[in-house]
């Protein structure tokens, strides 16, 4: 082989390990800001989920008062549980990851609660059962200021002036009530008291049920 020709590989060798090793750094440094934003958002669930039914939900509407009743007193039922026959966690792929736990008391499932993060959003939520099926759900969401991975060089890069803070995220909270399988009122955070029009009731329900089917498929995986 020639000299010059075993420079000319020596040269490209050296540069493609260069180059590998720069991409690499890159990576690394990403994955180490996504996992230590990861951890400034691994706040306990419990803490995350602490509103649950409010009594002002129906303060202005007796009869819907009276109507969730039975779902008012089987949500005190379930809080008052403490010892559980099982909690089962199921690990969710969807994102960045997330999981769902499943707490069952004398053979029968009685609440799922759910954790699913993004890297632009984590979306946290509690399912409560009456025999098996749908009687309130409260949904929390958190949509992050920046994505999960912007940090100050991110934010220099395009001209910003935040970086990803997760004390910033607009929280947006859903309360739901169901009455032998049907959505007859929800309430959210944002909508100032308003009622919801029945045909959004209705979307709303498929987009529950459609999510809770999935949970009760997934809690009987191995």
């Amino acid at each position: 082989m020639h000299i010059k020709t075993f420079c000319y590989i020596l040269i490209f060798a050296f540069s493609a390990a260069c180059s590998n090793g720069a991409e690499n750094g890159i990576h690394q440094k990403n994955n180490s800001i996504v996992n230590t934003n990861r951890d400034s958002i691994n706040i306990d669930t419990a803490m995350l989920l602490k509103a649950g039914i409010k009594e002002n939900d129906t303060s202005a509407n007796d009869f819907l008062r009276d109507s969730l009743k039975p779902v008012r007193a089987n949500f005190k039922r379930i809080s008052s549980i403490t010892n559980w026959n099982a909690i089962d966690t199921k690990d969710m792929d969807a994102g960045e990851g997330g999981e769902a736990k499943f707490y069952y008391k004398d053979g029968r499932m009685e609440k799922i609660v759910v954790r699913q993060l993004g890297e632009t959003f984590q979306q946290l939520a509690e399912y409560y059962l009456l025999d098996n099926k749908l009687s309130f759900v409260f949904e929390k969401t958190y949509r992050y200021n920046r994505p999960i991975y912007y940090d100050s060089a991110a934010m220099h890069e395009n001209n910003d002036t935040e970086v990803f803070d997760f004390k910033k995220s607009t929280i947006t909270e859903d309360r739901s009530y169901f009455i032998n399988s049907k959505l007859i009122h929800q309430v959210n955070n944002e909508d100032r008291g308003a009622p919801f029009a029945e045909d959004y009731l209705r979307e709303e329900q498929k987009r529950i049920e459609t999510e809770f089917k999935k949970l009760v498929k997934l809690s009987k995986e191995n």
